[in-house]
């Protein structure tokens, strides 16, 4: 007999500006398709991924797709309730969505974090760089990530689904080694995930992407 399989139930925002692509990242990913004509979502709109991580382990990734519209507003609250993760998604052809991501980055530390009262796992997605600007490089992003807080940054395109599965490989690699966490904090103001598990609790590494 193998050992027994774990499989973990995940909760994903997907935030960023009004036409950043956020949708269009979430559809590439989830079913590896593309439209132009996708339309604003409204309110918050839901996808779900499983993934076989390794041998023994599957990962049943829930991606909320969260209005650009709602932009910081009191409903984000009951929207980020329960992630474990979350994706910032910014247009690189479109310099205010880029100066937005700090908010949105503030927004969800101030409204979720881990049972220990760290921050959840944030990666900063630099989308449609298949129509990047002159003198636009990943390093000016990275700095970005950096300076922000952000766990990691990406150029992506769903478009040309350039980078998405390494960017969310990645974040799904953080949330299984979070689940090692300490006891929850006590602050009553700040909404703590759960990670579900029908097996062992406790992860002692991935392969995943030490392949990529």
């Amino acid at each position: 007999m193998g050992s027994p399989q774990r499989e973990f139930l995940c909760k994903v925002l997907v935030v960023g500006d009004l036409g950043v692509g956020k949708t269009s990242i979430i559809q590439r990913y989830v079913h590896n398709i593309f439209s132009q004509c996708y339309r604003a979502t409204i309110g918050v709109d839901f996808a779900l991924k499983i993934v076989n991580w390794d041998s023994n382990t599957v990962v049943r990734l829930q991606l909320w797709d969260i209005a650009g519209q709602e932009r910081f507003g009191h409903m984000t609250r009951l929207y980020y309730r329960e992630a474990v993760g979350a994706l910032v998604v910014c247009d690189l052809g479109r310099v205010t969505t880029i100066e937005s991501v700090s908010r949105w980055k503030e927004d969800l530390d101030s409204k979720v974090c881990l049972h220990n009262g760290r921050p959840i796992p944030v990666i900063l997605l630099g989308n449609k760089c298949d129509q990047m600007p002159l003198g636009t490089t990943n390093t000016n992003l990275e700095h970005i990530g950096q300076d922000l807080g952000f766990s990691n940054s990406h150029m992506t395109s769903a478009k040309e689904n350039v980078n998405i599965d390494l960017a969310i490989a990645c974040l799904i690699k953080e949330i299984l080694a979070n689940e090692e966490d300490s006891e929850p904090a006590n602050d009553p103001n700040i909404v703590h995930p759960s990670l579900h598990s029908s097996a062992s609790r406790h992860i002692k590494g991935c392969s995943q992407c030490s392949r990529l």
